[in-house]
């Protein structure tokens, strides 16, 4: 493969004036991570110290192998609920290496209102387990969780991706024979009591831990009988006499240890053997990204730059390089393993979606992972593109889409919107991992369109009743609108809702996709199949 001849002039004032907002965006992400992961009352941590408890990152620290990475999952998830959320949703997920095996961990976050979960919490959860389950990866469970946040419960409990979606996940996990390990610190209370219940190993901490379907408050609510904790679900109940739980641990240390024991007999997952190449590092600085980034959504760049920071040695075959310009498609390495990467350089026409298609079917042919990169405005419209059939060009693409077999990763770049999103692999098609960076913005369309388009339909509404038409009434609408729009747009609300697995620095990308590369192989591909292609 021949190296991208990048056209970046690094000194050009553009650059650098991209170089400087694109920073800042980074360190204010950075921050709102920090804060996310670290920042808490003094109290909650003087409490879970008063306890014998560690913090939650101290067990995911200890249960890590050392020195390994740590990909974590919507660490900002919540961030922008209000009073509806919490820090990270109160729980910590994400991909790590634990006794040498990759594997999905899920931790409750005790020191956020004892780890209780909020509606936002048990989607994140639901989706670290569907990440599991799509990836076939074993699952270790950080339990320490006051149950269900009551107040909301009728936003966490009854529907079809609540809090049941969880054990259903686990138990699917089961079917599929991948194997989970529960660690108990803390309580397992109500509807939690299933997820030790439903692993295949657990452990439980003497004193803290405890695992029952009604805690003793309720329990004097419902039969008037008075119990401790430790007597109705502690350790010695439930390894000695319920068999609940398989081995009792004295302190978190110790329970960690016996954890990190069990992980290390399992046997290793034998990984789906796609073509790894010796690695190379990209020939362009990756720190360079900043100063491609354009400071506003409207502006283009060449997402083949973007590519070139981000792949093995800056190399990159582009297939059909000539048509359907504004598609780009071509294969690459990154981390050493053989990727066909999809990246917009504008508007979707017709022979761009064609283009799109066709190199999808061409990595299913050749078992290559598809790398999505999103910086796009939606497929174009008008009179002269619905009479090539946009949408029927467009629907190709999608089945494609749909019908590919090979695991599929989406970077949301720059802007993503309308059915672009869904033209580029969005969340609704199911690739295997989305990230997006702190720049990016998502919509059905942009915010001055939108606000346009709804002031014209109020005149035209208010022409068709008779009724004055006032421009302060229309500015109103476009005001209103447009701030709506730019509200929730942005990356941090996206984050927040768990519309993406996280938000991470555009310099951290190749590491980040690299790891999410390596796990997606340890599920055996299927065979495509595609629906009816419209010709």
């Amino acid at each position: 493969m021949s190296r991208i001849k990048s056209k970046i002039q690094t000194e050009s004032t553009e650059f650098q004036s991209n170089y400087i907002h694109n920073k800042g965006l980074a360190d204010e992400l950075r921050q709102e991570q920090h804060d996310a992961r670290y920042k808490r009352p003094q109290k909650d941590v003087d409490r879970l110290a008063a306890h014998g408890k560690m913090m939650p990152r101290e067990r995911l620290e200890k249960l890590l192998d050392p020195g390994t990475p740590f990909l974590e999952f919507s660490t900002l998830a919540g961030s922008r609920a209000g009073d509806a959320g919490s820090s990270g949703a109160s729980c910590i997920t994400g991909i790590g290496v634990v006794s040498g095996q990759e594997v999905v961990i899920i931790g409750n976050d005790s020191s956020i209102k004892g780890g209780a979960w909020y509606p936002l919490t048990v989607k994140k959860i639901v989706r670290a387990l569907d990440i599991a389950i799509e990836n076939r990866l074993p699952v270790v469970h950080l339990c320490d969780s006051a149950g269900g946040f009551l107040p909301l419960q009728s936003e966490l409990f009854p529907d079809r991706y609540m809090a049941g979606r969880m054990f259903r996940n686990q138990s699917t996990l089961s079917k599929m024979n991948v194997k989970q390990l529960a660690l108990v610190f803390g309580h397992c209370t109500a509807g939690g009591a299933y997820v030790p219940a439903l692993s295949d190993y657990s452990v439980i901490v003497k004193g803290t831990g405890a695992v029952f379907l009604a805690g003793p408050p309720l329990v004097k609510a419902a039969t008037g009988e008075i119990v401790t904790a430790d007597d109705l679900g502690g350790c010695d109940l439930h390894t000695q006499v319920s068999g609940v739980c398989d081995y009792p641990a004295d302190t978190e240390e110790e329970a960690i240890a016996i954890g990190r024991e069990i992980v290390e007999q399992w046997e290793k997952t034998t990984k789906w053997n796609i073509r790894k190449d010796a690695v190379e590092e990209p020939y362009y600085d990756v720190d360079e990204l900043y100063g491609i980034l354009p400071t506003d959504i409207k502006k283009s760049f060449d997402i083949k730059e973007v590519i070139a920071r981000i792949v093995d040695g800056s190399k990159f075959h582009e297939y059909q390089p000539v048509y359907g310009t504004t598609m780009v498609c071509g294969f690459a390495n990154i981390w050493g393993y053989k990727v066909g990467i999809l990246g917009n350089n504008g508007v979707i026409f017709n022979d761009s979606a064609l283009k799109a298609a066709h190199f999808i079917e061409l990595c299913n042919q050749n078992n290559t992972p598809i790398l999505f990169l999103q910086n796009v405005t939606g497929f174009m419209v008008g009179k002269e593109y619905e009479a090539k059939g946009i949408s029927k060009d467009g629907a190709k693409l999608i089945q494609a889409i749909v019908g590919s077999h090979v695991p599929k990763f989406t970077l949301m770049c720059h802007g993503s919107f309308g059915a672009g999103n869904y033209g580029m692999c969005g969340r609704a098609y199911d690739p295997r991992f989305v990230f997006s960076w702190p720049n990016h913005q998502i919509g059905i369309m942009g915010g001055e369109q939108a606000a346009k388009t709804l002031a014209d339909v109020k005149k035209r509404q208010l022409e068709r009743t008779g009724k004055k038409v006032e421009q302060k009434t229309l500015d109103k609408v476009y005001e209103e609108t447009l701030e709506a729009f730019q509200g929730q747009m942005s990356a941090y609300y996206a984050t927040s809702e768990l519309w993406d697995d996280g938000i991470i620095n555009p310099i951290d990308t190749r590491n980040s996709l690299g790891i999410a590369i390596s796990a997606s192989l340890n599920a055996q591909p299927g065979e495509p199949g595609y629906g009816i292609f419209r010709f």
